[in-house]
């Protein structure tokens, strides 16, 4: 009980990312523009989606979902290591500490499972198309995205509960730029490796069975393109698969790297700027990559933007 009360009461150093050298200004100050463009891009395509009647599809639904997370996640760690930067004032209580780790694990997770169901989506519009209102109706895609974000949550709950179980008496600073449950763990008086096993195996879990799902909806995907008889039909379900594609390598490029490696090959500095590029940068990516591909988002802007809604 009594290093529980101790574990309470404790302030975390977050060491971030950067310092005062002109070289890290400069990274800080693009960190902050790519930070602007991230939140603009994503809030614009949200509103987008929910503005333009015409955009009110399973397929534009999960996108704005998509949105709403790349949103949330890059709002989740950017803004407190800005403050911490600018201010000088890099303590994070365990509060603090324990809402980033449970935003950042569930929105990664919900991420991963929506993704999935992104490729479902377009396995079936592409190989089933005359059951597509059927396959993926309202209530189906509703049902399927709400899934997800129980699914993240309940995964960002498990892993909150069990660090915050651990008493932290060691070193009180945070090799990262937010709370990571990697780079807490060492900080505590006990021997996590059981935990650190367990949650390796979850990660493992939780990407693979989303890529299984994404690689076989794809692979039909492509045989039922190259199947295909008009080149404007094969170049439309180019442009949105591709789409997707990219931001389906990004996103799971990183987080592979990131977590499905053991924990002796990682370095808090290596962790650090594979962390900032899916916390960050993929954020900024993924609007500019479905807004600049895709034609409905493009005239869906324009039209809001002649009618003055936006």
């Amino acid at each position: 009980m009594v290093w529980r009360n101790q574990t309470l009461n404790l302030d975390f150093i977050l060491l971030g990312i950067f310092d005062y050298r002109p070289t890290h200004i400069f990274l800080f100050s693009l960190v902050l523009g790519i930070f602007t463009v991230a939140f603009m891009g994503n809030t614009l395509m949200v509103l987008l989606i929910y503005l333009d009647t015409q955009l009110h599809t399973p397929m534009y639904l999960l996108l704005s979902q998509l949105s709403l997370m790349d949103l949330m996640l890059i709002s989740t760690t950017v803004p407190k290591m800005a403050f911490s930067y600018l201010s000088g004032r890099k303590s994070i209580s365990l509060a603090g500490c324990g809402i980033q780790i449970f935003f950042y694990v569930s929105l990664l997770g919900a991420e991963c499972f929506l993704l999935a169901v992104m490729a479902y989506d377009r396995y079936v519009a592409v190989c089933h198309p005359l059951r597509y209102t059927i396959l993926m109706n309202q209530k189906r895609c509703v049902f399927m995205t709400v899934a997800s974000w129980i699914l993240g949550s309940l995964d960002g709950i498990i892993v909150l509960v069990a660090a915050l179980s651990f008493p932290y008496c060691s070193s009180l600073e945070i090799h990262h730029f937010f709370c990571d449950v990697a780079a807490l763990l060492p900080l505590s008086c006990t021997d996590t490796s059981a935990f650190e096993n367990l949650l390796f195996i979850c990660c493992v879990v939780m990407l693979v069975l989303p890529v299984s799902v994404i690689i076989g909806s794809y692979s039909r995907v492509l045989q039922a393109v190259i199947c295909m008889d008009s080149k404007e039909s094969r170049r439309k379900a180019f442009t949105i698969c591709s789409s997707h594609l990219s931001v389906v390598g990004l996103y799971y490029g990183a987080a592979m790297f990131m977590y499905m490696r053991p924990a002796s090959n990682h370095t808090p500095d290596q962790d650090k700027v594979v962390s900032a590029f899916y916390t960050i940068l993929t954020p900024m990516l993924n609007p500019l990559i479905y807004s600049l591909r895709n034609k409905d988002v493009s005239k869906g802007f324009q039209k809001l933007l002649r009618k003055g809604k936006l």
